[in-house]
């Protein structure tokens, strides 16, 4: 182990993971993060507990052990497992209309659309009809109206269409129609305090001095000018225009949005994910069975994604591999999403392997970053 990886980086880890450390010591050094977390669980042994880095562009507060950051789309996974909790209790079966549930949603030719449909981003409703803003996402009653209000963009079913910004709006109605309880506070009581993890849907008051600040990526590399205004890629980046900024204000913390604003640390949320990695139980807490985590794995769509433009692969609420896209995670049975900027937590259910990396200096893209790519290609090979 270098003098700079013991100066920089914090935590513990297996020794089969020095190299790891290492890159992870490298990228803080020279800049390429300013603060993040891995962590790397395999069947409820910690072999990798590292933190690092600064939580803010000042460089003045240090990435500490309980330091937490805005996940941006990770937090799409902690919805879906909230639903899988719905699934396994018998409150809501993925192949019963979304209606069922909320019956607003029928609504402009929406009564065909299943909540699997939601949970793999082939409903057709994957963005706000404009005007739309970021500030209007934090209404959660208008927000969901809107929602029920609209029409499909195109034939729920039949291709994936990314929905970036209201995936956990859709699904949290759902959640909350059945059990009466927002969102935010269904995985506060029902994820969150059985599995003893610092993790949260938005982020409380009292948090908000340990939570990093968010550096923003540089733009998307989509020319609008380009592409047909009324294209699902369009509507859906335009309604709302995505502003990282608005991760570092109170309202954005204080929102219960449930695609986007989960705030959390590597070390919560491999030991959160690890239920699925693991067959349903952590620790004596049995969340799901076989059969639910099942589901995940049953294919919904593998095309090149209408919002997002690269081949994805879309199980029921989680992607499956897709080498073409993603070509460091294996082609396996595995399920995975990760958030703007390069955050990232994957499933392994055969290895019974979880894994998990956050950050807050997003990189370009939407989907894993150079950084994601190193560091989990460094994690495969230290276990072989």
């Amino acid at each position: 182990m270098t003098e700079g990886a013991a100066l920089t980086v914090h935590g513990d880890h297996d020794p089969r993971f020095d190299r790891l450390r290492e890159v992870f010591a490298a990228n803080l050094d020279s800049g390429e993060e300013l603060g993040a977390a891995i962590a790397v669980d395999l069947d409820g042994e910690t072999l990798v507990d590292l933190w690092g880095g600064h939580a803010d562009v000042a460089r003045s507060r240090p990435w500490e052990a309980d330091t937490i950051v805005n996940v941006w789309s990770t937090t799409k996974e902690i919805t879906a497992l909230a639903i899988l909790l719905l699934v396994e209790r018998g409150l809501v079966d993925v192949h019963e209309p979304v209606a069922t549930y909320w019956p607003e949603f029928a609504q402009n030719g929406k009564e065909s659309i299943l909540v699997r449909h939601l949970l793999a981003h082939t409903s057709g409703v994957s963005g706000w009809e404009q005007p739309f803003t970021i500030e209007d996402m934090y209404d959660w009653e208008s927000s969901t109206a809107r929602l029920a209000a609209q029409a499909p963009w195109w034939e729920p079913g039949t291709a994936s269409g990314y929905h970036a910004n209201n995936q956990g709006h859709l699904l949290g109605e759902v959640l909350r129609r059945v059990t009466g309880v927002p969102l935010k506070q269904f995985v506060a009581d029902e994820i969150a305090a059985p599995l003893g993890v610092d993790l949260q849907i938005g982020a409380r008051a009292e948090d908000d001095d340990r939570v990093a600040e968010i550096v923003p990526p540089p733009p998307l590399p989509i020319d609008f000018s380009q592409i047909d205004p009324d294209s699902p890629m369009a509507k859906t980046f335009m309604g709302p225009v995505a502003d990282a900024n608005a991760a570092n204000t109170v309202p954005w913390r204080r929102a219960d949005m449930g695609a986007l604003n989960g705030h959390t640390n590597a070390r919560a949320l491999a030991r959160t994910f690890s239920v699925v990695s693991r067959g349903g139980e952590v620790d004596g807490v049995r969340l799901l069975s076989k059969d639910t985590i099942d589901l995940v794995f049953e294919e919904q769509s593998r095309n090149v994604d209408l919002v997002l433009g690269v081949p994805l692969r879309f199980g029921i609420g989680f992607a499956l591999p897709e080498p073409a896209t993603l070509p460091y995670i294996p082609d396996e049975r595995i399920c995975f999403w990760g958030g703007w900027g390069g955050s990232l937590t994957v499933m392994f259910p055969e290895r019974r392997l979880t894994v998990s990396y956050v950050m807050n200096k997003m990189a370009p893209g939407i989907i894993g970053s150079d950084r994601s790519a190193a560091y989990f290609t460094e994690i495969l090979s230290a276990l072989g």
